[in-house]
């Protein structure tokens, strides 16, 4: 039986693990799964655009959702990512995902065709509603990567047509006004989980929004301190809440990494800055603490010496304030967190040449 789908706490957006060969590999899929199990989460995102959902072939993609429900056992929700910018694409993953047991499919606005929001909702998020019944289905609205978004009005027609259907949303517009939009018009039933690490508690503490969770990119590292922030909150208990979130920090300002860079044009150098996107930033830290989940395919690559210090140096600033959050790390992988943290060869290897 399905896990029902709990449209709250922790969910995490899991890293798609690659071998040596750039090929899945199931082996640390569950031992990742594991950790997160262990650690407390309400459940994990498989193939979402931190699973570096654009590379994966449908074959991969269906083969990942499957292996994340059987490692899971019952135990956690998986929320499946199953969307497109092709509608017909969308409706085969998302009846893939109930066939599978998923609790619920994640789909993301249609990217690079760019449709307006009256067309996302009747051709797109309605037509996969009708074509595969029973399956909750969850909006994810990240107009930074799609170029689109479902607004405010259409998502409030959606939940308050389906409540049971689309229960929840993905908020990613880092837009805390159209949050508020979004709980104003669709009213006090609808979900709203925060697509952004860094603003999650600012988005459970707003009472005009009153998020209920996260699908978090850095809990694929720290699941527990981020599970423990988000009940302080819920239980009323704010300071600590805010503490946990000031701990967290330094890693959740690395979502996106932005370090300096240069180039040579015409024989003279150019200052530039680089922009290196999730994953990139997480997956670099997870191989560098030892979590053996390999790195990003093309076009996604290392990251320039800069960025990966400033990986480096977040995780070192965790370590030496708040060792308890990297400590279940070291736990379920076996590894000397210290030790790696001053390997300089271990960084070296993960840095662009």
């Amino acid at each position: 039986m399905p896990v029902r789908f709990r449209p709250e706490g922790v969910w995490t957006a899991l890293v798609t693990p690659f071998d040596r060969k750039g090929k899945l590999d199931s082996a640390t899929l569950k031992r990742m799964i594991e950790f997160q199990v262990a650690q407390g989460v309400t459940g994990v995102v498989p193939a979402g655009t931190t699973g570096e959902s654009p590379t994966l072939s449908w074959d991969e993609h269906n083969r990942l959702v499957e292996e994340t429900i059987v490692f899971a056992k019952e135990r956690v929700g998986v929320l499946a990512g199953a969307g497109s910018n092709c509608t017909d694409e969308a409706i085969d993953a998302t009846r893939h995902a109930r066939e599978a047991g998923a609790s619920a499919a994640l789909l993301v606005d249609c990217y690079y065709n760019g449709p307006s929001s009256l067309e996302l909702r009747t051709e797109y998020y309605e037509q996969v509603a009708a074509w595969v019944k029973d399956l909750p289905v969850v909006p994810y609205l990240i107009p930074g990567r799609t170029g689109t978004v479902l607004s405010a009005e259409d998502m409030a027609i959606l939940h308050r047509a389906q409540p049971q259907r689309f229960p929840a949303v993905k908020q990613a517009t880092g837009d805390l006004a159209r949050m508020r939009q979004d709980r104003a018009l669709a009213g006090d039933s609808l979900a709203i989980l925060s697509g952004d690490d860094d603003l999650t508690l600012a988005m459970m503490e707003d009472p005009a929004i009153r998020a209920a969770g996260v699908v978090s990119v850095m809990s694929n590292i720290v699941p527990g301190p981020l599970c423990k922030m988000v009940q302080a909150h819920r239980a009323g208990d704010g300071a600590t809440a805010k503490a946990w979130a000031a701990k967290l920090e330094p890693l959740f300002k690395l979502v996106v990494c932005k370090a300096p860079g240069s180039r040579v044009v015409d024989g003279a150098p150019r200052s530039v800055e680089d922009r290196f996107r999730n994953p990139v930033p997480v997956k670099t830290m997870m191989v560098g603490l030892g979590m053996p989940v390999g790195l990003c395919r093309r076009p996604l690559g290392k990251m320039t010496r800069a960025g990966v210090d400033r990986c480096r140096e977040a995780l070192q600033t965790v370590y030496r304030n708040s060792p308890e959050l990297l400590a279940p790390v070291a736990q379920a992988f076996g590894v000397k967190l210290e030790q790696r943290l001053a390997d300089d060869t271990i960084w070296a290897e993960l840095t662009r040449g």
